[in-house]
């Protein structure tokens, strides 16, 4: 503890120098807490005040000094989250000020984003499967229920009836063929 228990005795007792001890001393420690929890950084020191008055307020709630910092650091959480939800509702509450040629152009905008991220995908999607067609059956079965599945290897051992050492060895074999036709394909892209 940063303080003696005998400081936040006073502290509870109407001592503002006590008071004032005990925010010089665990300050950075909340602001620090506070800037992890919450982006804004130019916010971080008016949460951080209010944890400090709440603390204030409730301080003769505190009964003993093993509770004091996990008590503070339910505060500063709790402020933190607090912070958070009032920017989440203001956040909403602006979308409603748009006017509605404003909104018809962020719904076109968040459009194209949509579709943007859809054909992205979709060549992903698109280079994986030509990827895993390069490669035995086996292989891709193997990779599929491992990768894309995420089986774990005990479950694999019960489909393969093999121990995981076995499996460990097949996975990474099957994982450098598909890293050999990924090499393939570049060379062929770059020579064509």
């Amino acid at each position: 503890m940063l303080v003696d228990f005998a400081v936040i005795k006073s502290a509870q007792s109407g001592d503002s120098v006590a008071f004032n001890e005990i925010v010089v001393a665990y300050r950075k420690r909340i602001l620090g807490h506070i800037s992890h929890l919450i982006a804004r950084t130019e916010d971080v020191e008016d949460v951080a005040q209010e944890v400090f008055v709440r603390m204030y307020y409730s301080l003769d709630q505190l009964r003993s000094a093993e509770v004091f910092e996990p008590w503070l650091y339910t505060l500063t959480k709790n402020a933190a989250y607090d912070y958070l939800r009032k920017q989440k509702r203001r956040q909403e509450f602006r979308m409603s000020d748009l006017s509605e040629q404003q909104v018809t152009m962020a719904d076109a905008v968040a459009g194209g984003k949509v579709e943007q991220d859809e054909r992205y995908h979709k060549t992903i999607r698109e280079s994986v499967d030509a990827l895993l067609g390069a490669v035995s059956e086996a292989d891709r079965i193997l990779l599929i229920m491992k990768e894309v599945e995420g089986l774990s290897l005990k479950e694999l051992e019960k489909i393969y009836k093999v121990n995981e050492n076995a499996l460990k060895v097949r996975l990474f074999r099957a994982r450098q063929r598909v890293l050999k036709a990924f090499g393939a394909a570049e060379k062929k892209e770059n020579a064509g």
